[in-house]
């Protein structure tokens, strides 16, 4: 066997080039990772190519991030758009030799895309991106230097306003959605998203297997953990009426974009669909709803995402008005 189990890891152990070829052996935590890792070695042996190079490592970058998508990225769920993202950062880099970029190489690529009109969270992600391919292949071993980006800070960025809808301005936009032509299913899923503090995606992927018991099912999340939410009876009962009617859910956001911009309700920039998660959110925590239960209905993997909604509860922070020194003063 090429993969077996040692203790507690899984130990790769196969000669890429056949008996009397150079051994490789390494271990890793999951026998997952040791799949991926075989699978590597022996593509780059069928290739005619050294899977670990020597310090003269003359690899470009695009070469790296073929690799990195062999055995790690092509799992992603954004798998295709961040290989080509990728590549797209490389070739504007000039496809550099992946052991010699440099921290400048990036900066000046960051300042190119920074005049161009991305956003810094844009720049941040690509900085991101590209360290996870050298960080994982420096890993298994496949490059043996460092990662030349790891001293790039990120760009620091100012909290981005947290929006929510009023309760008068949901009633009138569903008003405006009720009343806008075009698209039978954005109104159901303003009301699901509203509801359920659901992305809009996952309102869109529901079937008639996921709205039972008077719960929604979300599957396919973008933590890649399923969870369930209630919803009232008579949600559930208009759900399942409209996917027997029309079997699923197509993609409606453009359609939701034009009706939120008809009911001029005023947005902070690049905000659209997501303002129903934050509406559902906001209102829950105004409402006095506890912040542990909010974390398990929205599926944030950890608390410190949902303590963004902390401030709105009417408890937050109430001690500061009877504390204070001033307060205090005879």
């Amino acid at each position: 066997m090429t993969i077996k189990k040692v203790g507690e890891q899984w130990l790769v152990d196969i000669y890429p080039e056949g008996r009397g070829s150079k051994r490789v052996r390494k271990k890793f935590i999951t026998k997952v990772e040791a799949s991926r890792f075989e699978k590597l070695v022996l593509n780059r042996a069928h290739e005619g190519k050294p899977w670990n190079d020597s310090p003269s490592d003359k690899r470009r970058l695009n070469d790296l991030v073929s690799s990195w998508y062999e055995v790690k990225g092509m799992y992603l769920k954004d798998a295709v758009k961040r290989k080509n993202c990728l590549l797209a950062v490389s070739e504007w880099m000039g496809n550099p030799i992946a052991s010699k970029l440099s921290p400048s190489d990036f900066l000046r690529y960051s300042a190119y895309r920074k005049e161009e009109g991305a956003s810094e969270k844009t720049i941040n992600n690509h900085l991101g991106y590209l360290n996870a391919v050298y960080n994982y292949l420096r890993s298994i071993d496949v490059i043996d230097y460092e990662n030349p980006l790891a001293r790039v800070k990120m760009i620091k960025i100012d909290e981005r306003e947290l929006s929510w809808l009023s309760r008068d301005e949901i009633a009138h936009l569903l008003d405006t959605i009720e009343n806008f032509a075009g698209n039978p299913h954005v109104l159901l899923l303003t009301k699901i998203c509203l509801s359920t503090g659901a992305r809009w995606g996952e309102a869109e992927g529901l079937t008639a297997r996921n709205v039972t018991d008077s719960k929604l099912h979300f599957i396919g999340t973008k933590s890649g953990k399923s969870r369930s939410v209630p919803v009232s009876e008579k949600l559930h009962n208009e759900i399942q009426e409209h996917l027997k009617k029309h079997k699923s859910f197509s993609a409606s956001h453009s359609a939701f974009r034009r009706a939120l911009k008809s009911s001029k309700i005023q947005l902070p920039k690049g905000q659209a669909a997501h303002v129903l998660r934050h509406s559902f959110a906001s209102h829950f925590v105004m409402n006095g709803g506890n912040i542990l239960t909010l974390q398990k209905i929205l599926g944030h993997s950890t608390i410190v995402m949902t303590m963004r909604y902390a401030h709105l509860s009417p408890d937050h922070l109430s001690e500061a008005i009877k504390l204070n020194p001033l307060n205090n003063l005879s």
